[in-house]
């Protein structure tokens, strides 16, 4: 055989990433073996984003990294940049098969009908680490309906789709069997799931029942997607301890420009809520800087809304002209100036506020999903997604145990493991 190492890598979201886990399990029934990206490969494979023009760039200088590594290798594109941008990704490389989303799922069988790849006996199974993860992530639907005002996804993904709820749980049950401790369910928009009647609650509760999953966390959720019966779920510990809602602005003023669903009292109500049912929980969030219009005032009611919530984790995204959105044809765009300087307050704010998260898990005892081992420091995650790391003479990969928190450590914490 040929062509029998394949890095697959991806752009973005948790949803590329569940879709790389998708496809490498696809490349191994091929007879394939994965290597990580920055290895030598006979085939590369970018899940690719374009949610940014920082997200293009990425795509191409991987597509320059890619061909230095092999200049023979077979590269494949796929995801949001070549569904929108396939001929520009061609300009670069003519050599590359671009793939649109709608081709991702089927690569594999599409790839060895064409003759780009050959086919033979399985080799390895899909297993913690082997694709450079402990934890497993699960799609359970893909697409948006929401037409947000400055995203580009509802216009590179298909429409919204639900997966049945009996091959989420056979796909989550398979990831038990490989050995994986924990599962991540993923999506555009996972708060929408629906299929044969059942939403995102039923689900859940069915993945509790029915398997045997150590831990299980979620994906990002809307402010809309927050109620008492969702929320009643995390009685059971093995559901982490860990919310991402996306606020975008404090502004009520600017959410109306993004088309977003709730305003800033939804928002706050919905934090309150997940804080009085789910004990030390980390609620993390995605803001936008400079959108179109932005006053000084609207930047302060972001600010003043993150200083009431107080996030464990704030990505700061300055605002990214999407071509095709509504928002790029707004006329009142902010320079790139007011953006830096938007960024950097928000970006100080937000290492303030997750360090002071940190902080206040210092002494306690937090379970532990170790992920990695180099140099005699162990590194994991406890359920409310803090780094640990721990000082060890052995690898603890794939294990959970206790450890106590010792103090600020990087971008986590020290911890001290209590049993082996």
């Amino acid at each position: 055989m040929k062509n029998n190492t394949v890095a697959i890598d991806y752009l973005g979201c948790k949803l590329n990433q569940a879709e790389v886990e998708s496809l490498a399990l696809d490349f191994i029934h091929a007879g394939y073996s994965i290597v990580p990206f920055g290895q030598r490969a006979d085939v590369y494979v970018l899940n690719s984003c374009t949610v940014t023009h920082v997200a293009d760039r990425k795509t191409r200088q991987w597509l320059g990294r890619a061909r230095r590594q092999n200049s023979s290798a077979l590269i494949v594109v796929t995801g949001c940049y070549a569904e929108r941008e396939p001929e520009a990704l061609k300009r670069i490389d003519n050599n590359i098969i671009v793939m649109g989303n709608d081709e991702k799922l089927n690569m594999v069988q599409s790839l060895v009908e064409k003759g780009y790849l050959e086919k033979s006996a399985q080799k390895e199974e899909l297993a913690p680490g082997n694709i450079g993860k402990t934890r497993s992530l699960v799609w359970v639907q893909q697409g948006c309906s929401n037409r947000c005002s400055y995203c580009i996804v509802p216009l590179v993904r298909y429409a919204g789709f639900s997966r049945s709820p009996d091959e989420v749980i056979e796909e989550v049950k398979s990831r038990i069997d490989s050995g994986y401790l924990e599962i991540v369910l993923t999506g555009t928009e996972i708060g929408s799931f629906n299929s044969q009647g059942i939403n995102l609650t039923v689900l859940v509760k069915m993945i509790l029942e029915d398997t045997s999953i150590k831990r299980l966390r979620l994906s990002s959720l809307q402010p809309h997607h927050i109620d008492e019966e969702l929320l009643g779920l995390w009685k059971d510990n093995r559901l982490c301890a860990h919310f991402h809602l996306s606020l975008q602005s404090g502004s009520d003023a600017i959410l109306k420009r993004m088309n977003r669903k709730y305003d800033s009292g939804m928002f706050l109500t919905a934090v309150n809520k997940i804080r009085d049912h789910v004990p030390d929980v980390a609620v993390t969030t995605d803001v936008i800087v400079g959108f179109p219009g932005e006053t000084q005032e609207d930047f302060e009611e972001t600010l003043s809304i993150c200083q009431k919530v107080g996030f464990a984790r704030i990505h700061v995204f300055p605002y990214s002209l999407r071509p095709g959105t509504s928002a790029s044809q707004m006329k009142d765009q902010i320079s790139p100036q007011v953006k830096k300087l938007r960024e950097t307050q928000m970006t100080e704010l937000a290492k303030k506020q997750n360090r002071d998260f940190r902080k206040t898990y210092e002494n306690r005892i937090m379970s532990v999903l170790w992920e990695s081992y180099s140099k005699g420091l162990s590194s994991g995650l406890t359920p409310n997604y803090i780094r640990v790391y721990a000082k060890g003479d052995k690898p603890r990969d794939n294990t959970i145990s206790d450890a106590r928190i010792l103090g600020l450590w990087k971008d986590g914490v020290a911890g001290e493991v209590l049993q082996e």
